[in-house]
C-alpha cells in the first residue's frame, strides 16, 4: 500500500498534501480533545497508534509480485472515531518512511489520504452500517477491519491509476490492473486482519469494559464481544 518514493509527479505529491492536510489537523485537534475529556485513555490511545503501526509494518510478499500489509486503522476508528485516527496513521506512516523506508516522505500525503483517511471513514461506516442492521458486535468489528482493510488498498491503486493511465484504456483500465495486483492476496489479509480485531475487542470487552464505556461504546456490547 505504501506509495514509494519517485512513484508519483512532484505536482501529485502536492495535491494528495492538501487534500490529506484538513483531516490531519482536525485529526490532531481532536487527540488533543480527547486526551483532555479522557486522560485515562491515553493508553488506549497509544495502542492504538502502536496497533496500527505493527500491522501496517508487516510485509508480506504478493503471489502477483508486489508486496502486501494489514492495516490495523479499523480498530482505532471504532475506538475512538475517524478523525483521531487521521493524526495517528499519519504519525505512523511518518516514523515507518523514516525509519524504515517504507512509503516515503514527498509520497507521505498520498499515502495518508489511503490508509489514515479513506480507511478508517470506511470502516467506521461498514460498522456502523452492520449495528444499525441488527448484526453482532463482533460481525460488526470483523466488517470494520475489513472494509478498512480493503478500502486503503482500492483507493491506493486509484492513486497509482491517476499516476500512470494506460496508454490505451486509460484510467479505467490501470485501475484494473493494479486493483488486480493488490486484491489476489488482499482478501485473505483482509478476512485476517478482521478476525484478529473480533479477538482484540473480545479481550478488551473482558478486561476494560469500563474503558470502552467512556469510549461511547455501550457496556451491553462489550459484554457480547466477551462470548464472540
Amino acid at each position: 500500500m505504501h506509495i514509494a518514493e519517485g512513484f508519483l509527479s512532484p505536482m501529485q505529491c502536492a495535491a494528495w498534501y492538501a487534500v490529506s492536510a484538513p483531516f490531519v489537523i482536525h485529526g490532531a485537534r481532536a487527540v488533543i480533545a480527547q486526551s483532555r475529556r479522557s486522560p485515562e485513555n491515553r493508553m488506549l490511545l497509544a495502542a492504538a497508534g502502536a496497533f496500527t503501526f505493527v500491522l501496517s509494518a508487516i510485509k508480506l510478499p504478493s503471489v502477483s509480485g508486489s508486496s502486501s500489509h494489514p492495516t490495523g486503522t479499523g480498530l482505532g476508528a471504532v475506538l475512538f472515531r475517524p478523525p483521531v485516527m487521521a493524526f495517528l496513521g499519519t504519525v505512523v506512516l511518518l516514523f515507518q518512511a523514516l525509519l524504515l523506508a517504507h512509503g516515503g516522505i514527498t509520497t507521505l500525503g498520498a499515502n495518508v489520504f489511503s490508509m489514515a483517511v479513506v480507511g478508517p471513514w470506511v470502516g467506521y461506516s461498514a460498522f456502523l452500517l452492520t449495528r444499525q442492521l441488527g448484526a453482532s458486535p463482533a460481525v460488526a468489528v470483523f466488517m470494520a477491519m475489513f472494509f478498512a482493510d480493503m478500502a486503503t488498498y482500492c483507493t491506493t491503486s486509484l492513486q497509482l491509476a491517476l499516476a500512470y493511465p494506460d496508454p490505451s484504456s486509460g484510467i479505467a483500465g490501470a485501475l484494473g490492473k493494479f486493483l488486480g495486483v493488490f486484491a489476489i492476496t488482499q482478501v485473505p489479509l483482509a478476512v485476517m486482519e478482521g478476525l484478529l480485531g473480533v479477538v482484540i475487542f473480545g479481550f478488551l470487552g473482558r478486561v476494560a469494559p469500563q474503558d470502552l464505556a467512556r469510549l461511547g461504546i455501550r457496556t451491553t456490547t462489550s459484554k457480547e464481544l466477551q462470548h464472540a
